[in-house]
This record gives structure tokens, sequence and C-alpha cells, in this order.
């Protein structure tokens, strides 16, 4: 298990921008992850890629060290500068045999997250591994590994409460939005089409809301975001002039200060006096508060939905411990398959060794006296030497596998 290794890139020793050069888009991992297994000579390769983390799992014979992480790297990544590789090399966070499931173990069960519980790594793990198993870059050892990921993860997920409250932002102001029952034809007014946004507005379409404008500085992000939810694409300065009116307003630019005033907000109301619905995930936030007093508003605002994430991840915290007992059983478990395995490898040639015996001592140390036996006594023995051949397979074998196993503990 020694030779197992994950070359981790993440959120604790990286910006998630840095992270981002890392990044392969689908389209060229093919040529890039073939080429690499070749090139270091890898005996099996796995790439997975997050929002907030790039990792590399291998299965190859060679020490970790600076050259190697260097050569890997440049091989992988040749448009980086000399700088560049030398972080990326310093903050590689490097995990070797059982330390290296651990890792993964940590991983699909979300407890390395940037946002612990959040269960759609699972899925991002599982088709890392499929993609890469297509491509014929993995083999036994990381076959069994995935397997033993998922299925701890399952667990995880079912056995524990670490994902059932919400800690993203994102997730708290739609469920907020949700208990208002608003009808799926309401207006939603979207300024700025961010990361942030740009996330709420997938879940807002995901879920049936159809009817989007969007307000952002740069004309061509606001295009990308409605050509994705079927909205209506205009720059933030032509916000003032805008006459359709809105149900639910939702902001978050990087502007420095407010950037929607009591003036703009009146005029975006259009002398409509009914209750609207705002959401401002911005930081600092883009609404006046002098609004929230002048106006019939159900505000939700960052630093509100914050605390409630907080109090949440307190609460997930405490699964921890239960999280962590199971990951360390999977972790035993799978050292135990791994020797199985090992063993199974090491004996699977003695069927095949016991049969070319037996074709030997049929064709040439008893044939004479085979050819003496009438056809029944030749059936007779064929049965007697079948069934001692199948004995002598599966006992055998089976109690050597125990005797190796039991010495290995």
């Amino acid at each position: 298990m020694q030779q197992l290794h994950i070359i981790a890139f993440t959120h604790r020793q990286l910006d998630v921008s840095k992270i981002g050069l890392l990044h392969i888009e689908k389209e060229a991992q093919s040529q890039q992850l073939v080429q690499l297994k070749e090139e270091l000579g890898l005996t099996e390769l796995m790439f997975l890629t997050t929002c907030n983390r790039v990792e590399l799992t291998i299965v190859n014979g060679s020490d970790l060290d600076t050259p190697f992480l260097t050569r890997l790297l440049q091989t992988l990544y040749p448009k980086l500068v000399p700088i560049q590789l030398e972080d990326f090399v310093r903050k590689a966070e490097v995990y070797t045999g059982s330390a290296a499931v651990q890792h993964a173990l940590s991983v699909a069960s979300s407890i390395d997250s940037m946002i612990i519980g959040e269960r759609e790594i699972i899925t991002q793990v599982r088709l890392a591994y499929e993609y890469c198993h297509s491509l014929l870059l993995t083999g036994d050892l990381l076959r069994l590994l995935m397997k033993k990921v998922i299925e701890t993860a399952k667990r995880v997920y079912t056995e524990t409460s670490i994902s059932t409250k919400p800690v993203s932002v994102v997730s708290l102001a739609y469920q907020h939005l949700k208990q208002l029952n608003i009808p799926l034809e309401a207006r939603i007014l979207i300024i700025g089409a961010g990361v942030t946004n740009t996330t709420m507005a997938r879940f807002l379409k995901k879920h049936g809301f159809k009817n989007f404008q969007i307000f952002n500085r740069s004309l061509s992000n606001a295009q990308k975001l409605a050509d994705e939810i079927r909205g209506h694409a205009c720059v933030l300065e032509d916000l003032a002039n805008y006459q359709s009116g809105f149900d639910v307003l939702i902001t978050c630019t990087a502007a420095d200060g407010i950037i929607i005033t009591p003036a703009l907000y009146d005029s975006l109301l259009q002398g409509d006096k009914q209750e609207k619905i705002v959401i401002d995930l911005a930081i600092p936030q883009d609404l006046d508060e002098a609004i929230i007093k002048e106006y019939p508003v159900k505000y939700l605002s960052i630093s509100y939905l914050q605390r409630i994430s907080n109090e949440n991840v307190k609460e997930r915290s405490k699964e921890l411990q239960q999280v962590e007992e199971i990951i360390a059983n999977a972790r035993y478990e799978f050292q135990h398959l791994l020797r199985e395995r090992k063993v199974e490898i090491a004996m699977r040639d003695v069927p095949a060794q016991v049969k070319e015996l037996r074709v030997m001592a049929y064709a040439e140390i008893f044939k004479e006296d085979l050819e003496t036996l009438d056809p029944q006594a030749k059936e007779v023995l064929d049965k007697v030497v079948s069934y001692l051949e199948k004995k002598y397979i599966s006992g055998p074998m089976k109690l050597a596998k125990e005797i190796i196993l039991n010495h290995a503990d």
C-alpha cells in the first residue's frame, strides 16, 4: 500500500483562484492524463477537480520527493511559470499509504471539505473515478479503494446527520424563499452575475422559476447567466431605467458600498405598494438599510444567513466523532481487504498449475496404465481426480489465506 499516493491542492493551502489554475477541462483531460501516466511510468492514476480542490491519486513505486512533484506538475501543466511551479510544489499536500486511504475516505465523506457535510463531493469523486477508469488509467488498487470510499461515504450520509442542515448561504436563502410560497411566475430581479448569484439562479430555475431579469456591470457575464436560466440581460447602469417591476430582488455585487438607494428602489417599484422580497448576499451589503424602514420588505441579509449557517456548522460538527469512527473502521477494513487481495493474486496460478499436473499425469506418467482401463473405470477415475483436484484447490488455498492474513495482523 506504500505505492499509493495522493497529491492534493486544497483551500487549506491555496486561494481558490490559484487552485483554478490546476483545473483541466473534461475535453482536455483524456490526452493530458494519458500522457502523464505514460511519461512518469505510473501504474495507476485518478484526477479529481472541484471548485476548491484538485487531487491526483497515483500508484507509483517512486518516492514523492520535490523533483518528482516538480516533474509531475511540469508534465501536466506545461504553461506554469517557474514561480508558480515552485509555489504549487511547496504547498502540495502529499499523503502516502494508510494516510492516503484516510484522506480519500475523509474527502468523500465531506469532513475534509471547505463546508463540512456538503454531499456533492461523493458524486464528484465517483464520476472522477469512473472517467479515469474509462480511460484505462486505473487498476486493481484504485478499484478496491474507490469501492470502499464510496461505500463508506454512503454510510456517513445515511447513518449520521452531518449533511442534514444546510450551511451554504445560497441554500439557506433558497429555503427561506421557498417557505414564502412564491409563485413560479414571480418576477425575479437579479443584480450581479457572479458565482453566488449564478448558484442562486440555478437553484431557482431548477425548481421551476422562469421569469428572470439580470443586471451586471459586464453585459457578457449577464448574458451568459441569462442564456443559462433563460432570462434577460442588461448592464447595471441601465437599472435606473428598468420599468417592468419585480416581486423578488436578489443582489450580490462586488461594489464597495451601497448600490440600491431608496431613490433607485422607489424607481424599481414603479408605484407598486405590495410587499417585496429582497435577498442581499453581498459583502458589504448592496441595499441601503433605509429601504427596510420606508417600504414593506421581507429582507434577508448575508449577516442573518451567515448566523444560521454558523449554527448549522456547529450542529454538523457534533457528528464528526461518529463520522471519524466510521472512517477508522473503513480504513481497517480496507487494509484487511487489500491483504486478502494480495493473497488471491499470489495464489491465483495454483488452480492452473494443478490442472497442468493432471494433464501431464494422464498424457505421460500414467498413460499406459490408463489405456488398460475400461470406459466405466475411466469415468470413475475422472470423477475421483476431479473431486480431489477441486478439494485440493479450495481447502488448502483457504487455509493458506487464513494463515497469511493472521500472520499479517
